[in-house]
């Protein structure tokens, strides 16, 4: 069975690589253009793109999934099915209709929850304690076709979206491959979603991120883990951005929401209902520290809290 694979994250290249090692013949690959990163701002290829040209295959990197030479070079190369592993784009019903078996989307919740562009970041964010993949074909509506295949993945007390991301890509890798098998052998019947039961996990905005120091520490503290490592939650110190890297739950009290201070040496803000330890920081311009260094460095007056 023929396919062309569509991804750009390193969360994708597990799938790519998979695909690789199938006997599915894999045609071309279709990821996002180059794009500056970096301190130098370089034009860098993104992490399928990297693995594919590495594997030889031709890689095809159209400016928008409504290119019209997106949807010429897919009806050349004629695949009986498409993949996609958080290619990063909405694709239209014009490039949905052109393999026989449509495309079918690695998508990392247990759907019908959390469908959209977040849902890992907003599983942890919940402090829910499962997540998992689904394979499903894509319909014109976000993420709400036919599921093929859905596996279940605990969310540990310490997981944060990178960790869990990183196992829900190498499970799902394999989940996807079967699914595409036995989909494309007639052996597998896409099954309906329950539309009812849907949730949804929008992108992150940059205020969703900053952190409300009046909420209890708990919330605050899956909120840092949701967003590592991006965007990363954030607050306000002496008028510059600090982000919150990690954060432990302290048996300490004393302090009111946002109000900083030192515990044995630990850098410490109160909230709503108790005291969080701020165990990894990072000042706007400067390296990610301990909490312990960076409160050392700052030299915190009595009182002094986060704006």
């Amino acid at each position: 069975m023929r396919t062309v694979f569509f991804g750009t994250p390193q969360w994708a290249v597990p799938s790519l690589e998979a695909l690789l090692a199938s006997d599915l013949e894999l045609a071309a690959v279709v990821t996002n253009p180059d794009r500056p990163a970096g301190r130098g701002m370089e034009l860098t290829a993104s992490p399928v793109k990297q693995r594919a040209l590495r594997a030889g295959l031709e890689v095809l990197q159209p400016p928008g999934a409504r290119a019209p030479e997106l949807h010429d070079s897919l009806r050349e190369i004629a695949p009986d099915v498409a993949t996609v592993v958080a290619y990063g784009k909405i694709l239209p019903p014009s490039l949905l209709a052109i393999p026989r078996l449509g495309f079918v989307n690695l998508h990392f919740s247990l759907l019908p929850e959390y469908r959209g562009a977040a849902p890992v970041q907003r599983a942890v964010m919940d402090g829910r304690s499962t997540s998992g993949v689904s394979a499903m074909v894509l319909t014109e509506g976000m993420d709400e076709g036919p599921v093929l295949s859905a596996v279940e993945e605990p969310i540990g007390p310490d997981d944060t979206a990178g960790s869990l991301g990183d196992r829900l890509a190498g499970i799902g890798s394999s989940l996807l491959v079967d699914a595409l098998e036995a989909y494309g052998g007639g052996e597998l019947e896409p099954v309906e979603q329950d539309h009812d039961r849907a949730t949804y996990a929008p992108k992150i905005t940059t205020e969703e991120a900053a952190i409300d120091w009046r909420r209890p520490s708990a919330r605050i503290r899956n909120q840092v883990r949701g967003l590592n490592p991006a965007p990363g939650a954030w607050t306000t110190l002496r008028g510059k951005r600090l982000k919150v890297w990690a954060a432990e739950l302290s048996a300490d009290r004393g302090l009111a929401p946002g109000e900083l201070g030192v515990a044995n040496g630990a850098l410490v803000a109160g909230t709503e209902d108790g005291v969080l330890e701020l165990t990894r920081v990072q000042l706007q311009g400067k390296r990610s520290t301990s909490g312990a260094e960076a409160a050392r460095g700052l030299r915190l007056a009595r009182g002094e809290r986060f704006e």
